[in-house]
């Protein structure tokens, strides 16, 4: 198991299990966090709430957009302004094709944009090109503190 953390951001229990199977086929070693809404992922990265004292930093966030209690926008704009996590590859993961969405999380900072696809096997294998991408190809930025 590798230390180098996925924080996977999903409210929908259907595309968390096919981004879990497409990290076992693609054997992933990344230990994979899902956080089921935004404010468990605010949670998480700023080691408050229910993750108080947690201080492992992911490597990677996949982040779903329509999110219940906190809106993905907003907890990309938390992760922007702080300086612990500013530098943090976010990838938007999510099922809207609404234009305003696009430009609104890339305005926000966002790394990418990434439409799920609505077939299944189509899924698993964005899942597996961004794991490639993000986790084996991309130099990540220095760690913060």
């Amino acid at each position: 198991m590798s230390d180098k953390i996925i924080l996977l951001v999903e409210d929908d229990p259907d595309d968390t299990e096919l981004t879990m199977n497409a990290f076992r086929k693609l054997r992933v070693a990344n230990q994979v966090v899902v956080a089921s809404d935004g404010q468990e992922a605010v949670d998480y990265l700023f080691g408050t709430g229910c993750h108080a004292g947690s201080g492992v930093q992911p490597v990677l966030v996949l982040l779903d957009m329509h999110l219940p209690k906190l809106d993905g926008g907003e907890v990309l704009r938390l992760i922007r302004a702080n300086e612990k996590t500013r530098l943090l590859p976010v990838v938007i993961l999510t099922s809207s094709r609404e234009e305003r969405d696009v430009r609104e999380s890339y305005e926000a900072g966002v790394n990418s944009f990434v439409q799920k696809p609505v077939d299944a096997t189509q899924f698993a294998e964005a899942i597996q090109q961004l794991g490639l991408y993000w986790l084996i190809m991309n130099e990540p930025p220095p760690k913060v503190g």
